[in-house]
């Protein structure tokens, strides 16, 4: 088992199917990651399943290898998976991102009222998506993901799938907007729809992403001294971004959930 340690998990379950079900079962997406580079103890890790989730993981993934192998069952437990309980305690600077994620989150789930109730087709509709679009790039992009790209992942090592995987999805993210953009101008519906769904599925599951899975395993390895460096990096950053734009961002998003909510009350009635 120790030699399959060190092999790439999109190996591991190219050769042996079950150990990505097995993953599956403990919300540990590898399955369908696009990279798969990451070593199986680095997938491990990085998750920090209790101690003895830990041990019925691997003890599954090594029966999974070796069927006929008599293999050690941990004592005690059923070799069953269930979700972590409690919060997950983050750092100061890591708290900051999270807080930016609930603004964020915030718009997201905005996004399929907004295109449902919002006349998308009208001078004033095109304007909101605008706005809209300009909330992402600030807030979403130049605020809150420059600081996860210019300095949080200096502390990790970027050549990791976890980290390769979250600057692809703000590439990804960064199409979508840039199409939702083009497709305002040509007041293409149809394309400002499928952008604008497809940038709130990707946004919500990399949110989870982040939040669960790489804060608290950047978190774990961080000194006291990093933490504090990062907390001073992070002012800095925002030092040189207008204040004002990001208070008005943060306003944008709680006036839109408070339209959105009017324009649906007004219909309801209006269907009455």
């Amino acid at each position: 088992m120790e030699k399959y340690l060190n092999v790439s998990i999109k190996e591991i379950i190219g050769k042996f199917p079950e150990v990505g079900r097995i993953l599956e079962e403990y919300k540990i997406g590898c399955v369908p990651c696009t990279l798969g580079s990451c070593l199986l103890k680095d997938v491990v890790g990085i998750h920090n399943l209790p101690a003895d989730q830990e041990a019925q993981l691997l003890y599954r993934i090594e029966k999974a290898i070796y069927p006929k192998r008599n293999v050690k069952r941990p004592e005690g437990k059923a070799l069953t998976c269930k979700a972590p309980v409690g919060n997950i305690k983050y750092s100061p600077p890591i708290k900051r991102l999270v807080d930016e994620h609930i603004v964020i989150k915030q718009w997201l789930e905005l996004i399929p009222s907004v295109l449902e109730e919002i006349d998308i087709e009208s001078e004033a509709g095109m304007r909101w998506i605008s706005d809209s679009l300009d909330f992402v790039r600030f807030y979403a992009d130049k605020f809150h993901h420059a600081k996860e790209e210019d300095i949080l992942f200096g502390y990790t090592d970027k050549n990791l799938d976890i980290i390769k995987t979250i600057l692809r999805d703000h590439e990804t993210a960064r199409g979508h907007v840039k199409a939702t953009s083009e497709a305002v101008k040509s007041k293409d519906k149809e394309a400002i729809v499928q952008h604008l769904s497809a940038y709130k599925d990707l946004l919500k599951e990399h949110i989870k992403k982040e939040d669960e899975i790489l804060y608290p395993w950047i978190d774990r390895g961080l000194s006291t001294r990093q933490v504090g460096e990062l907390f001073a990096k992070f002012d800095e950053a925002e030092a040189r971004i207008d204040k004002g734009m990001i208070e008005q961002c943060e306003k944008f998003a709680h006036e839109a959930e408070e339209k959105v909510r009017k324009i649906k009350k007004r219909r309801q009635q209006n269907e009455w």
